[in-house]
C-alpha cells in the first residue's frame, strides 16, 4: 500500500473538450451531410462548413447522422432513432445507461448544441487539474481506478460516483466502470494530472478538500 498526497488545483467546467473531432472527423461527417468539398477546404474553415452543413438538416435527423458515425457499430438503428429523439429533451449523455458511451454522446450532442444553436441541451464537462504525489518511493503511472480510488476522500458524499459506486470508489475491489466515467486522464510526469469527465460526474461542488492525503492499496487478485 501507499500513502499518497493529493492536491486539486482547479476544475474547468467546459462546453466541449477541445481536439476531440479530427480534420478527418469532420471531412467524413461533411460528405454524409452532403457537402463533397471538404477534402479541399481550409482546414481551419472545417468546423464551421460543418455547422453550416449540418443545420440545413431536421435536428433529429442530423442527431441519426453522427450518432451512426460514432456510434453505429455499437447501437441498433432503434437506438440511435429512440437516442435522436431524446436527445432534444434530455442530456443523454448524463443519463444513458451504457456508461462506456455517455463520453462519446457527451462530444456528439455538444456538437449538435453549436450547430443549432442551443436547440439541444447544453451539457458540461469538467477537467480536473491535481496532482497526486506518494509521501514515500517514487512516482509511478496511475490508471483511471486508482486516480478515483485516491480522489474519494476529497470527494463529498453527494458526488454521484459515490452513491452509485460506493464499494468500488471506497474498498479493494475492481472497479472497472471508471474506465468509463474518466474519459480522458494525461500526465507529463506521473504527479501531475488532467482528468476529463462529464460536470455529472464530478464538478466544482463534489470537492470537500483541496488538500488531504489516501492511501492506494494494491489491487487483490480477485478468484
Amino acid at each position: 500500500m501507499m500513502n499518497y498526497q493529493i492536491v486539486i488545483q482547479n476544475i474547468d467546467t467546459v462546453n466541449e473538450i477541445e481536439g476531440y473531432w479530427s480534420d478527418e472527423d469532420f471531412i467524413a461527417l461533411l460528405e454524409k451531410f452532403n457537402y463533397p468539398d471538404g477534402a479541399t477546404a481550409e482546414k481551419s474553415s472545417l468546423p464551421e462548413l460543418l455547422e453550416m452543413a449540418i443545420s440545413d438538416y431536421e435536428p433529429n435527423e442530423a442527431a441519426q447522422i453522427v450518432l451512426h458515425y460514432k456510434l453505429g457499430d455499437q447501437l441498433s438503428e432503434g437506438q440511435i432513432h429512440q437516442i435522436s429523439n431524446d436527445m432534444l429533451i434530455d442530456k443523454v449523455c448524463e443519463e444513458y445507461p451504457e456508461i462506456h458511451m455517455q463520453g462519446t454522446l457527451f462530444h456528439v450532442n455538444q456538437l449538435l448544441f453549436k450547430a443549432y444553436n442551443g436547440k439541444f441541451p447544453n451539457a458540461k464537462a469538467s477537467i480536473v487539474h491535481f496532482s497526486m504525489t506518494p509521501n514515500d518511493g517514487e512516482p509511478q503511472k496511475l490508471t483511471a481506478e486508482n486516480v478515483l480510488k485516491l480522489l474519494n476522500n476529497g470527494l463529498s458524499d453527494r458526488n454521484l460516483i459515490k452513491r452509485l459506486f460506493e464499494n468500488q470508489i471506497s474498498q479493494n475491489i475492481p472497479f472497472p466502470e471508471a474506465d468509463s466515467i474518466v474519459w480522458d486522464l494525461k500526465t507529463d510526469d506521473d504527479t501531475n494530472y488532467d482528468l476529463v469527465t462529464s460536470e455529472n460526474w464530478i464538478n466544482k461542488e463534489d470537492i470537500n478538500e483541496s488538500e488531504f492525503e489516501s492511501i492506494l492499496e494494491e489491487a487483490e487478485d480477485v478468484v
